[in-house]
């Protein structure tokens, strides 16, 4: 991200004051970034404040996203108030997978104004048109393997870890702004007493002697990470969207799950001695770090390790769920998917967690949804990919 022009790049004047669009410059405009929606969502019971801190992160140098990708971010500001935030980005990955001349936007909040909304795309729309972009699709924070969509149902219950939250507005406010849907993704809650149908469970009875579950091997962790990514990676190369894990991408997320996770959040099943199917649960840090504010110091870093280690999350999330395209429309398909899955529900059971979110599922996975519902979930919160041409 190079050093932007710090003038306003937009004004307008309305009867509540001049409403600026600023590039995000430096220290103090990164914070006005990351502090915005304690303020758009200080009065909805149901979210919760990430930690600025992994926040600061994510948007820094150190992300491997931008190993690959270019962004600008701005900020909306009225008079003295930060009231809207947004983020652009084209990814090469996705250019050179797509060749569809793709950019997102990210990271969207604002106040309830059409004028807010309608300044902040069309920032982001004119700096993606200047690098050749003809067609803008989000939110992504930052790619497809981030945080995806907008939530356009379910906005009662908390997000789970590592999934966004959103104002009733937000999405017909983005409409306004000549946006379509592209694509839903769905949420589904699962509790970890359920049982697949006893049709499924025969069947994976039957392969008892060809699949064999194990948890994650930790003495060979790095080999074990990239059998993970390999795996991820073919089962979902024929999805919408899709843009491949890098190995870098990889390495920083299982330094995160090696100090998250028990080795048997991690299950991998194996056909004939191959690795051919996996999930991963994570306990839901948001309900750890529900009263944290979005602070690790003073004291909430004291908190937070003591509820994951003493009075564990009562809630997780399977974020990662694959099974290799060989299989996919074969009758192990749906068997191995049922097996990683409840290869989870004893550890997690353990655990105390009695309930997991299993998402995101695209909407026109029939096959997914369909074994899930099939074991009892039941989808309970949608979030919405838009796109517009450019």
């Amino acid at each position: 991200m190079t050093a932007p022009d710090r003038r306003a790049l937009t004004t307008s004047r309305t009867q509540s004051g001049t409403l600026r669009i600023e590039p995000v410059d430096g220290r103090r405009g990164l914070a006005r970034f990351l502090r915005l929606p304690h303020a758009i969502y200080r009065d909805d019971p149901a979210w919760i404040a990430p930690l600025i801190l992994e926040r600061r992160e994510h948007l820094s140098r150190k992300n491997p996203y931008f190993e690959h990708a270019e962004w600008r971010a701005w900020i909306a500001r009225r008079g003295t108030r930060t009231v809207g935030r947004i983020t652009a980005q084209v990814d090469r990955l996705h250019l050179e997978r797509h060749r569809d001349a793709t950019g997102f936007f990210g990271m969207i909040e604002a106040e309830d104004r059409a004028e807010t909304f309608q300044a902040l795309l069309d920032t982001a729309e004119q700096w993606l048109r200047a690098q050749g972009m003809r067609r803008v699709r989000g939110p992504f924070s930052f790619s497809i393997n981030d945080e995806s969509g907008l939530l356009v149902e379910g906005f009662e219950t908390p997000p789970m870890v590592m999934m966004g939250h959103a104002r009733r507005y937000y999405g017909p406010r983005v409409e306004a702004c000549g946006y379509a849907k592209a694509m839903d993704l769905l949420a589904y809650r699962l509790t970890t007493e359920a049982e697949a149908p006893a049709a499924l469970r025969a069947l994976a009875a039957r392969l008892d002697k060809r699949v064999q579950v194990r948890p994650l091997r930790r003495r060979d962790f790095a080999r074990e990470i990239e059998t993970l990514r390999d795996i991820f990676n073919d089962a979902w190369s024929e999805n919408w969207g899709f843009i491949p894990f890098t190995p870098a991408e990889f390495e920083e997320l299982g330094r995160n799950l090696r100090l998250l996770l028990d080795d048997d959040f991690i299950q991998i099943a194996e056909v004939d001695g191959r690795p051919a199917a996996m999930a991963v649960a994570l306990p839901n840090l948001n309900e750890a770090a529900r009263d944290l504010n979005g602070r690790l110091l003073p004291l909430g870093w004291l908190k937070l390790l003591w509820r994951l280690k003493v009075r564990f999350p009562s809630s997780g999330r399977v974020p990662l769920l694959g099974v290799r395209k060989c299989y996919q429309n074969s009758l192990l398909g749906p068997a191995l998917a049922y097996m990683v899955i409840d290869g989870l529900a004893a550890p997690v059971r353990r655990r105390g967690i009695g309930m997991m979110e299993l998402s995101w599922i695209l909407e026109t996975n029939r096959r997914m949804r369909a074994i899930l519902e099939d074991m009892g979930a039941s989808a309970y919160k949608r979030y919405r990919v838009y796109e517009k041409t450019l």
